[in-house]
């Protein structure tokens, strides 16, 4: 298990382009580049107009957009900025206007809604329905403990099974999943990297006994591993035995599933944890030219493999920046890929890509003006070029999707392609002046930094050093403190806001300023024992030395490093025998072993960028308020202020434990931060030798019910008494009752500022100390 990260409050007038990393007795500084662009000065007789209106101001310095991504944005462009630049037109090298000639204009869209919940059969029903509403394609969720390659009855998992996906433990689930639907018609795109060989093990021997032929298979597996590793930590193996992984997918779809997307290079995932849209664009092209090198690396020319790469990415409400970042990308990867690789091919240069509305940009407070900013992305993504698309439910920032608010997710997209008549123009901000330059500005700066990445030795070096993690996390703390201080507005959150809602930063029991709408609340319990029942009455059924034959060659393959033996192959044997999820992950983990990741935390970011904001006297005085408070606590106390960050269960998304534990270090706590994936106890007695005042759970995957009453109750037993368990992230208010019942001292749902919550807890330790 990876070591405790433990951030110490440092004196110094360090700013936000050098952080002090803390891992254990190791310690690093990072630097990060800032650099501005500004391509053409304003237009003179523009800029005259516009000084009489400013009333003598400098419309340059007064109205230009200083973007999170380091780029300025002018407040008109003219034909200026735009000139010199080639001709373009869509279908055709270097693509900026996408990947095909006719774009929607012959064929919109497609509507693919990523969904999958609780149990297989109730997964099942929701695709079939949605199927016949218009949907065009599924895109499946799978739960934490598949994702990290346990089965249900792993002690590990209880508190994940069926939670944020559905559970898969074997082939019988996969076809329960599949059941009345056409996997020879219907694409499927599942969402799965680090058990990706059991998984789409088990999706191709359930098509293949549905009587699909391997040809007819069509849809996408992620199979993003560096991803994982920068930002989701769905992981299982260390990087080197996940490349090859990753190389002998490529290999087995090349020459058996023609139609099928071998990999899904996702940008999403490292926009939700933070990264600005020039971080997303670079990172994940960077991770898809090392995807390239594996495949060559396994003995296959680039034409063989590339046309079938795919691309997915985020959009969130940056307009003008979301739809410039499309472009941009497919002229950076088909430049790329030419230069590197010489393809004889223009389909190995086409970036074809899914993209997915922001799930971070959803606010719990006031959830119904989440439709306007899902509608708002859609039309970013689809502006841009996106091949496919999902758009997020409006609750999706308290709970699950209901069935109604997955409808007006899916409706969202419907509307766009039939009322407002988006596909009838193919590219259509082609020519703007704005867009035209942002491209520009987009592109030189992603190249910038894959070049740095290349300089390194390509991503998977990049990622061993953990520079991309920190700098997104850089980024998370940077936009954090800019909400938190309101120089980014967030309507209903930070800025008109209701008049009704409360201050309080704990919000206990309060509801006001909450729409009252319907949460989707699975049972974890009913779900565990209906998937243990199945374990047990598939073990009791099936060949038991056919598994064991199957699982001893896949592990003896896993041990032989010339890979002579296609791990895929042999997976695919081993799930036609039965074998489970995590029978198949742990014979290669016997032999691969099982990745922890290191703790690294930015400093100093949050602090800087809140007392920079737009009213920097303000800010500045609240950040020292913070900060004096913690001192007097010190000199009253004999210590700081002390809290350790959990995970706890397999959820790896750690944007907000990163940005909370790197902001309240940067207020004057001490903060410990502890391993992912811990389970109750193990937090509870990390806790009690850590000596803190208190434990913050961040919680994104729904398992609060199960993991925190387990880690108050752990804490108990343990006799302790004196520290306190907050709780931070997506918890529905309809839970905020259950919690505090169970003895939860406070909860920072999402949109607290963190000096306010840093503040109430403060004053919640101090009062249990006295």
């Amino acid at each position: 298990m990876s070591t405790i990260l433990k951030l110490r409050t440092v004196s110094g007038s360090g700013g936000p382009k050098t952080h002090l990393l803390k891992a254990g007795s190791a310690t690093r500084r990072v630097n990060f580049s800032t650099a501005s662009i500004l391509r053409n000065k304003l237009d003179p007789e523009w800029a005259k107009l516009a000084t009489k209106e400013c009333k003598g101001k400098d419309p340059e310095k007064l109205l230009t957009w200083h973007t999170l991504e380091g780029i300025d944005v002018k407040p008109v462009y003219t034909a200026e900025d735009t000139a010199g630049f080639e001709k373009e037109i869509p279908g055709k090298f270097p693509f900026t206007r996408g990947p095909y000639a006719t774009m929607y204009t012959h064929r919109p869209w497609t509507i693919r809604q990523y969904a999958g919940f609780s149990t297989v059969e109730e997964s099942n029903a929701f695709y079939r329905a949605n199927l016949k509403a218009g949907q065009q394609g599924l895109s499946v969720a799978f739960d934490l403990a598949t994702h990290r390659g346990y089965d249900s009855d792993h002690e590990r998992v209880g508190g994940d099974v069926g939670m944020a996906g559905v559970a898969i433990d074997s082939v019988e689930d996969m076809k329960r999943l599949f059941e009345g639907i056409d996997l020879s018609k219907v694409t499927v795109s599942m969402t799965m990297n680090g058990a990706v060989l059991p998984v789409l093990a088990m999706y191709i021997v359930s098509a293949l006994e549905q009587g699909c032929k391997y040809e007819d298979m069509r849809g996408t597996i992620q199979n993003d591993i560096l991803k994982e590793f920068m930002v989701r930590n769905t992981f299982i193996y260390p990087i080197e035995e996940s490349m090859r992984i990753i190389g002998d997918i490529f290999k087995y779809t090349s020459e058996k599933m023609k139609n099928y997307n071998s990999i899904s290079i996702s940008g999403y995932h490292l926009q939700e944890a933070g990264a600005n849209a020039v971080l997303e664009l670079a990172y994940t092209i960077a991770n898809g030219i090392e995807y390239i090198r594996t495949g060559i690396k396994s003995g296959m020319k680039v034409d063989e493999f590339a046309p079938r790469l795919s691309f997915f990415w985020g959009v969130g409400m940056n307009f003008y920046m979301e739809i410039a970042k499309m472009r941009a990308a497919r002229r950076l990867w088909a430049t790329l890929v030419k230069e590197k690789f010489n393809p004889t091919k223009e389909n190995s240069m086409r970036l074809r890509a899914h993209s997915q509305t922001s799930g971070w940009s959803l606010t719990e407070q006031e959830p119904f003006n989440n439709v306007i900013r899902t509608t708002v992305e859609a039309m970013a993504a689809t502006l841009g070029g996106t091949q496919s698309l999902h758009t997020n439910a409006l609750d999706e920032a308290i709970g699950l999707p209901t069935k109604f608010s997955a409808k007006i997710a899916r409706n969202t997209q419907l509307i766009l392609q039939e009322e407002a008549n988006i596909p009838k123009v193919a590219d259509p901000f082609a020519g703007s002046y704005l867009i035209e330059s942002l491209t520009n500005s987009v592109y030189e700066e992603a190249l910038s930094i894959v070049k740095e990445i290349e300089e390194m030795g390509g991503m998977s070096k990049a990622v061993a050093s953990g520079l991309p993690k920190i700098k997104i996390q850089e980024s998370a703390a940077r936009r954090q403190a800019q909400i938190d201080s309101g120089k980014e507005t967030i309507v209903g959150v930070n800025k008109y806001k209701p008049e009704e809602e409360t201050t309080s930063a704990s919000n206990e029991g309060n509801s006001a300023g909450q729409q009252s709408i319907e949460v989707l609340s699975i049972n974890n319990s009913e779900v565990l024992a209906l998937q243990l029942s199945k374990l047990q009455q598939l073990k009791a059924n099936r060949d038991q030395a056919a598994v064991d034959r199957a699982l001893a060659a896949l592990e003896e393959a896993a041990k032989d490093k010339s890979g002579s033996q296609n791990l895929l192959e042999l997976s695919v044997v081993a799930a036609q025998a039965r074998a489970t999820v995590g029978e198949i992950s742990y014979a290669l983990e016997k032999v691969f072993g099982r990745y922890s990741p290191p703790s690294l935390l930015v400093s100093g970011t949050y602090k800087s960028e809140y007392a920079s904001s737009q009213n920097p006297g303000s800010a500045q005085s609240k950040v020292d308020s913070v900060i004096s408070k913690t001192g007097e606590f010190q000199e009253k106390h004999g210590r700081r202020p002390r809290l350790l960050v959990v995970k706890m269960g397999q959820d790896g998304h750690d944007r907000g434990a990163n940005v909370v534990a790197s902001g309240f270090a940067d207020l004057g706590f001490d903060v410990d931060v502890s391993p992912l994936f811990m389970t109750p106890l193990e937090a509870a007695k990390l806790a009690v030798d850590s000596d803190v005042h208190a434990v913050g759970v961040s919680s994104l995957a729904a398992g609060h019910k199960t993991l925190v009453p387990q880690l108050i109750e752990n804490l108990k037993k343990l006799g302790v008494s004196n520290i306190l368990v907050i709780v931070g992230g997506v918890i529905p208010r309809i839970d905020y009752d259950f919690l505090y019942e169970h003895g939860v001292a406070a909860i920072y749902g999402p949109g607290t500022p963190i000096p306010d919550s840093a503040l109430d807890l403060l004053e919640k330790i101090d009062k249990k100390l006295s």
